[in-house]
């Protein structure tokens, strides 16, 4: 693990360098940019929903229970017990927390369709946790603020502002992507690709603004928040994969629910600190995560692969055989 931070600490070092960032650039990425990505990103996951993938919460509650539980509730008590272990500043420990408050967003099911998850399980876990969060992610955040950074900046934390800000950015382009998935299945087809792509566009050029304009101590940041924030994601995955095999998930819901309460929405954690608090240095958990967790789900995607392509060899020879 300290080996990893270190690579991913030089990797940035070197990549900011030679950055430079104004004001004027700062509040273009935070008030225009970053919103907009957020928006097409949400918009691009609702072309994906329908109606009955809300459904599936009671006509597979068993799956379904596993992998809210694990999400709502579990992430953000291991990402509070990391902050404390590592003794986080104020700022990053708030980060921790928000970024593990949030849902997994468009990634995580991304994830799960190159990993041959249950995909509708995947969105529906997606699409509750969504729903959820519009509340409990400001309360989480609030709470943060008060136990980590004192009574001044919880007070300070616009709690109402938050939640419309989530609905705005969030809720509202994933019903306008249901909407059009309805009434256009044809269009919203065509659009599922070049939307995944700029998904992860907007992801990758989100986290590398947000590193850029914490520059001046990004080493040192990535130092002290580097480990929490890698064990935070591989503590998740592995608790996702422990509680389907627990409760005897199929191979595909248990691949959808490791992802699921795994792989948070980073862009949304650090939409939400930046146009809120305004202290991009709380953002900077949610940047590092991003960075690990491309690495940990490529290792889970070709360990998938792998698996998948043991079990077909399998079957192919115990076939064989029978012949």
């Amino acid at each position: 693990m300290y080996i990893f931070t270190e690579c991913v600490t030089l990797f940035i070092d070197k990549t900011l360098a030679a950055s430079d960032n104004s004001p004027m650039e700062s509040n273009i990425l935070t008030q225009i940019f970053l919103p907009l990505a957020l928006f097409i990103i949400m918009l691009g996951m609702g072309l994906d929903l329908v109606v009955d993938d809300f459904k599936r919460v009671v006509v597979y509650p068993k799956a379904a229970i596993v992998g809210l539980v694990s999400q709502m509730l579990f992430l953000p008590v291991i990402a509070f017990v990391l902050a404390i272990i590592f003794k986080l500043p104020g700022e990053l420990a708030v980060g921790l927390m928000i970024l593990a408050a949030c849902p997994g967003g468009a990634t995580s099911n991304l994830i799960a369709h190159l990993g041959k998850g249950d995909v509708a399980l995947s969105l529906t876990l997606t699409a509750v946790t969504s729903l959820i969060t519009i509340v409990t992610v400001p309360l989480i955040a609030n709470y943060s603020l008060l136990y980590f950074m004192g009574t001044e900046a919880a007070a300070e934390f616009p709690i109402f502002k938050s939640i419309i800000g989530i609905i705005a950015v969030t809720f509202i382009p994933v019903v306008i992507g249901m909407v059009i998935h309805k009434f256009s299945p044809n269009f919203s087809k065509k659009m599922e690709r070049p939307i995944k792509i700029l998904s992860v566009f907007f992801l990758v050029f989100v986290v590398g603004m947000t590193l850029i304009e914490t520059r001046s101590d990004i080493l040192e940041f990535v130092r002290k928040a580097g480990p929490p924030t890698f064990l935070l994601n591989i503590i998740t995955l592995g608790l996702g994969a422990l509680a389907s095999i627990v409760f005897k998930l199929t191979e595909a819901q248990r691949r959808s629910v490791t992802t699921s309460t795994g792989i948070q929405n980073g862009v949304l954690a650090i939409a939400l600190i930046t146009s809120t608090l305004g202290n991009p240095e709380i953002s900077i958990p949610a940047a590092i995560y991003s960075i690990f967790m491309f690495f940990t789900s490529g290792v889970l995607i070709v360990k998938v692969i792998l698996k998948d392509k043991r079990l077909t060899m399998r079957q192919m020879e115990s076939e064989n055989i029978n012949l």
